[in-house]
């Protein structure tokens, strides 16, 4: 829900390359070769990068920094180098690296394995302009942790910010999680979605994850486990689910 421009800017810089080939050929336009997603936890970064993955039809290859440092010297930029060697064989491929803060710290202010890793990962995105079919999507909730040279053009020169939604999106966000559940006539989702400033995506998801709970634990405490599954579709989320779970959500 929402996130329209983010969604823009990685419909262009991914699928268009695929779809629209002729049209960077004659304009001798090259896409970017890394984007780098930022913004607070549960902003929906990661979610971003896999449905990009899904619409585009590409290979996806995946890491977690904090997979990539290991203890032995040479085994994490091994591992770099490995991850690229796959999204090659694999193109077009998207690599995805989920919170690369934890692994490419600005030297200098950093372990010696960290340093490595930057720097492997510097020659690979270095490389990356002999195959356009391989592209790099990174995610962070701390963009200032990352060293300047991975944010330089030719690298990860994308930033596209992935905020808290606004009351529009949260209206989508909540609507999405509340398809096919048996929200009862007087659940308002304009007026909740107006009630839930601040609140992350992820957030969205449990609270109405919580409210669905509540009415469950409600019918099941009134009539009891066995009754309450013979008249399963009795059960309504209310209003005053949503409010209750609401206030705990924020606590």
């Amino acid at each position: 829900g929402g996130l329209e421009e983010a969604k823009q800017v990685l419909t262009e810089a991914v699928e268009w390359p695929l779809s629209y080939g002729p049209l960077f050929e004659e304009t001798n336009t090259d896409p970017p070769s890394g984007i780098l997603l930022y913004g607070p936890p549960g902003t929906g970064k990661t979610l971003l990068a896999r449905a990009l993955a899904g619409e585009s039809d590409v290979n996806f290859v995946s890491v977690a920094g904090p997979e990539l440092i290991d203890k032995y010297v040479g085994e994490s930029e091994k591992a770099v180098r490995e991850v690229f060697d796959r999204a090659r064989q694999a193109a077009p491929a998207i690599v995805f690296f989920d919170e690369i803060d934890a692994i490419v710290g600005t030297r200098g202010e950093t372990s010696e394995a960290t340093e490595r890793v930057v720097s492997q990962l510097l020659a690979e995105l270095d490389g990356l302009s002999d195959n356009p079919n391989v592209i790099v999507l990174a995610a962070t909730n701390r963009r200032e942790a990352i060293d300047p040279a991975l944010l330089r053009p030719g690298r990860l020169e994308s930033h596209v910010e992935v905020p808290l939604p606004d009351v529009g999106a949260r209206r989508e966000i909540i609507a999405i999680h509340a398809t096919g559940k048996p929200i009862a006539d007087t659940v308002d989702l304009e007026t909740l979605a107006g009630e839930t400033e601040g609140l992350s995506g992820a957030q969205l998801e449990a609270l109405v994850r919580d409210a669905s709970m509540r009415a469950i634990r409600e019918l099941a405490t009134e009539i009891g486990p066995e009754e309450a599954t013979e008249r399963a579709e009795e059960v309504r989320i209310d209003p005053e689910h949503f409010e209750t779970a609401r206030e705990t959500l924020e606590e």
